[in-house]
């Protein structure tokens, strides 16, 4: 096995920077629909608008568990850094390995997250369909 040098984690900083302004944006998004449905719901109880909102509501914790799940791993990877600084390389690649456990899951729930995502956006291609073919 090679050495585990600063730059290694380092190399993960901008990586991760960048996934979480995505996760960052689609949560600003996700909020934005949400208080948006709200309003429309106040004015009108449809079952559609609930469905939106359940399905919103999903998409917004799998967002949440992906930001918890990418800044801990950004967090390990400081940690990392620290224990290779003070030559605790053995502690450093076990803490490293587990920072690239935790984004590999934060990654895999953001591939279920657009899963869910086009899914919901073909119900509504479908209801448009529908609509369209009954005119």
């Amino acid at each position: 096995m090679e050495q585990l040098t600063l730059t290694t984690p380092a190399l993960l900083f901008s990586a991760i920077s960048l996934i979480m302004l995505a996760y960052t944006n689609r949560f600003l998004a996700y909020a934005a629909v949400i208080r948006n449905l709200h309003d429309i719901y106040l004015e009108r109880q449809d079952d559609s608008l609930i469905r939106q909102i359940k399905n919103l509501k999903m998409r917004l914790s799998l967002t949440r568990w992906m930001q918890i799940f990418g800044i801990s791993s950004l967090l390990l990877c400081v940690l990392t850094m620290f224990l290779i600084y003070i030559h605790q390389q053995l502690l450093a690649v076990w803490v490293f390995g587990i920072a690239l456990i935790l984004l590999i899951i934060s990654l895999s729930l953001l591939i279920k997250e657009i899963q869910i995502s086009a899914k919901s956006l073909q119900y509504h291609i479908a209801d448009i369909e529908e609509h369209l073919n009954k005119k």
